[in-house]
């Protein structure tokens, strides 16, 4: 049965999730107010567009977060960012790494692994 799932993810910079998004291949629409579902719309701030999934995901912005709402229905959509969305979680806590660490001036190694994403940061 389809049904709207939330993905359990902190989200607190869109241009982080705009960067996350394209490192998966996906897309952040920002002011999209609707996003796609079982044959359905429902609100939304922003939706990702997964390319080849019928189904999109809604950003919605509460309480100084965002949150992330899908129906992963769509094979294509759990494909693309994850079983739970652990892709799109991964991508997101390596662009915000990555964006936190290089405020405080900090360079960053990124490398790919067999088992996902390993960070070297480096404090001068």
């Amino acid at each position: 049965m389809s049904h709207i799932s939330k993905i359990e993810l902190e989200v607190k910079d869109l241009g982080n999730l705009s960067q996350a998004c394209r490192r998966l291949g996906l897309e952040l629409i920002k002011g999209q107010t609707s996003f796609k579902w079982y044959g359905r719309e429902s609100a939304c701030s922003h939706a990702i567009k997964v390319p080849g999934a019928d189904y999109e995901i809604g950003v919605n912005h509460r309480n100084g977060r965002y949150e992330l709402t899908c129906d992963f229905y769509d094979p294509n959509l759990e494909k693309a960012i994850g079983k739970q969305g652990g892709l799109l979680k991964q991508a997101y806590a390596v662009e915000k790494t990555k964006t936190e660490a290089r405020k405080k001036g900090y360079s960053v190694l990124e490398r790919q692994t067999q088992t996902g994403i390993r960070l070297h940061v480096r404090i001068s």
